[in-house]
């Protein structure tokens, strides 16, 4: 499948996106909609489960899974855990490693909360946790980290890209910079895995769940783990699946299986990942470095056509096309009337997100995937300006 033939013919698109026969969908850094092809995984894995033993073929499944996982992030496959969600990985990470007194962690009060309590939280271990103090939400440089950097620092943990100012960080700079120091790299990579391509050549540990740009169902994701971290990164929750019980007998030596299924315990999200090793599998289709360009594509369509309007863009006004991703969030002109734009909205059946900022400022959040047309975004556009022509 190609962008561009499935943008030319609108059956085909609602055909493999349903979602489009029934509404404008703008929201998937929130909660995404399913392709035909993650759908059919999973309306194939109940069909089977109702007729046979649902772990038939599992290790297949899994391993395969792994495989498509791997190539989507330039990692070994045996440096993939199928776990979701985000949070669980980043915990993995905050109670796995043998923290000292007086350790630093950095990472960024104002990333989404799943990627700022594990790392609060190292406080009861004698761990420091200091947030990164920057201008504009989510614009976040090396020359920011480095003045923050001691010599306790032991970890830095990031968002590749901001849930609400869409702001991504240079992950190879950053990382490489980091380990020149000796420093360890953590990513909650939700808000780009999926949009934009990514190499984890420069990370140790990366979290995402597949409900956003993955285009994949809710509580399945990738945990990454940098092959030469599993004896730095112990595993901390433990059951049959990681450590090696013969005939599911408990044994008195705990001995973890190889690779990243060391970090987990029991029973897989096996319909979940069935849905999401489809979305990748078509993600990796059409190729990730097309989405990206398409994302853009369509950023540069809304950017001139809302902000004409009065919407102000949150965020960085000034960025460079590497720091820009799928999300564009925009402070709305008439915050006191935001509830009737929700309505005005959901009648029109278009679909995005309300997000606010720390100080309670409300923002329209758009976030469309390469299937989304201009037409859709302009669908929105009028829409907005229907909102404020009756708010005058």
């Amino acid at each position: 499948m190609k962008i561009q033939d499935l943008l030319a013919d609108e059956q085909l698109r609602r055909k493999h996106f349903p979602v489009a026969n029934n509404e404008v969908f703008l929201a998937h850094a929130g909660v995404t909609t399913l392709p035909l092809a993650a759908a059919d995984a999973l309306r194939d894995f109940a069909q089977r489960g109702s007729l046979e033993h649902q772990e038939k073929d599992f290790f297949k499944q899994v391993a395969h899974a792994r495989k498509v996982a791997a190539q989507l992030i330039g990692a070994n496959d045996q440096e993939i855990a199928l776990l979701g969600p985000t949070a669980l990985g980043l915990n993995l990470v905050a109670d796995g490693i043998d923290w000292r007194e007086d350790d630093q962690v950095i990472c960024y009060q104002d990333d989404y909360p799943a990627n700022v309590y594990p790392w609060l939280k190292l406080a009861d271990r004698g761990v420091r946790c200091e947030l990164l103090e920057v201008e504009e939400q989510g614009r976040i440089t090396w020359e920011t980290i480095e003045n923050t950097l001691t010599a306790r620092t032991r970890l830095v943990s990031l968002a590749t890209a901001n849930f609400a100012s869409g702001t991504r960080i240079d992950v190879e700079h950053i990382g490489r910079k980091l380990h020149e120091r000796g420093i360890l790299f953590c990513l909650d990579g939700i808000q780009t895995l999926g949009a934009f391509p990514l190499n984890v050549e420069h990370v140790d540990f990366l979290s995402a769940d597949s409900h956003k740009w993955l285009l994949g169902p809710v509580g399945a994701g990738i945990f990454y783990v940098k092959e030469k971290n599993f004896p730095l990164l112990r595993p901390t929750l433990l059951g049959s699946w990681n450590v090696v019980s013969p005939e599911f007998i408990a044994q008195r030596k705990i001995e973890f299986y190889e690779g990243a299924r060391r970090y987990e315990c029991g029973t897989l999200n096996l319909p979940g990942i069935a849905g999401m090793t489809a979305s990748i599998e078509l993600l990796l289709e059409i190729g990730v470095e097309n989405i990206a360009a398409r994302l853009l594509a369509l950023k540069k369509h809304l950017l001139p056509r809302i902000t004409d309007l009065g919407f102000e863009v949150f965020g960085a006004k000034n960025l460079a096309i590497s720091e820009m991703s799928g999300i564009s969030s925009f402070i709305l002109p008439k915050q006191d009337r935001v509830n009737e734009l929700i309505s005005l909205l959901a009648a029109e059946k278009i679909t995005v997100s309300i997000r606010q900022n720390r100080a309670g400022i409300k923002l329209l959040r758009v976030s469309p995937h390469f299937y989304n047309t201009e037409v859709e975004l302009d669908r929105l556009v009028v829409a907005c300006a229907s909102w404020l022509k009756k708010n005058r």
